[in-house]
């Protein structure tokens, strides 16, 4: 594919769009394709001061005051609810929330500020805890939706409702896995919940095949030297992965695209969706799941005390 491929987007003059990990990889190529077709972008980043470095190379490109950088801390449930408090203060609607940001393998099992394994924190919890107290605002919002990046590791997760937080077993890639597979239950399971309700958002996912991310190389690491299995796959993602805006354009695409359908999925149209276009995929049948979406939820709903309210 061609690294100057760009999807033709509708003008997004009057759309205000959230991206979670938008300093780097596929949240910045995401933000800044957005950014160009004139939507108000927020830029949700960790680290303020890579996201003030992003926002600085965005704006070389994006004439207009359009982007927006705030602090959101995914792994952190405090920081969660200060988001949503910061962004209600300063936006009145929310027309697409694009939960992208994510941590890979993290070798050692690591714990946030509530107690709870910082993958599943981050990768799930975080984004399922931030589209439930936005839902108000996506819900007052005419034709919006929400769109949950996934992965090609799905396909190896299990959902151990005993032991989500890895405290009988870590294993940094199972883990991660589980995570992937938990984000495909959540985006799937909160559009049957839109749906049942008769409410207009909806909710897709996506994944980006393999790209040549930097997820790979922040997150398997120990005391700041990156293990041989991360220096490994790094090496292998440098030869075989697509572009990281090649990577992006399947979010983009279910971001904004017309034909796009609650409860879909789509990733890359290349042989085993490594690589390649957007297109409508299909997720392994476990992230299809209802009554194992049912539990997550629940289960969700109690650690991060986190209620959707549908009305």
């Amino acid at each position: 594919m061609s690294q100057d491929f760009s999807l033709s987007l509708p003008d997004l003059t009057d759309k205000t769009v959230i991206v979670t990990g938008a300093n780097s990889g596929i949240g910045y190529h995401t933000a800044c394709e957005l950014g160009k077709a004139h939507a108000t972008v927020i830029l949700a980043c960790r680290n303020l001061d890579k996201g003030n470095d992003a926002l600085k190379r965005m704006q070389e490109n994006i004439k207009g005051d359009n982007l927006h950088l705030m602090s959101l801390d995914l792994s952190d449930l405090s920081s969660v609810r200060d988001f949503v408090k910061d962004f209600t203060d300063k936006f009145s609607k929310l027309d697409i929330l694009i939960n992208n940001a994510g941590i890979m393998a993290i070798p050692k099992r690591t714990l946030n500020n509530q107690g709870w394994e910082i993958q599943f924190a981050t990768n799930h919890l975080g984004h399922y805890a931030l589209t439930g107290l936005l839902l108000s605002h996506l819900l007052k919002t005419d034709s919006s939706r929400v769109v949950t990046v996934s992965s090609l590791a799905h396909g190896r997760g299990q959902i151990n409702l005993k032991d989500l937080q890895g405290e009988k077993h870590y294993s940094p890639w199972q883990a991660y896995a589980q995570t992937k597979l938990a984000n495909l239950l959540f985006a799937f399971e909160l559009d049957r919940l839109l749906k049942e309700n008769k409410l207009s958002p909806i909710s897709v996912a996506c994944h980006p095949g393999v790209s040549k991310t930097n997820i790979i190389s922040t997150g398997v690491q120990v005391d700041g030297q990156m293990t041989l299995i991360g220096q490994f796959m790094t090496a292998m993602t440098g030869i075989f992965a697509q572009s990281d805006y090649a990577g992006a354009l399947p979010t983009i695409w279910a971001a904004t695209d017309k034909s796009v359908a609650g409860g879909c999925y789509y990733g890359p149209d290349g042989i085993g969706e490594v690589r390649g276009l957007p297109k409508l995929v299909k997720a392994k049948s476990k992230a299809y799941d209802v009554k194992l979406a049912k539990n997550l939820w629940l289960l969700s709903q109690e650690l991060t005390g986190v209620n959707f309210e549908f009305n």
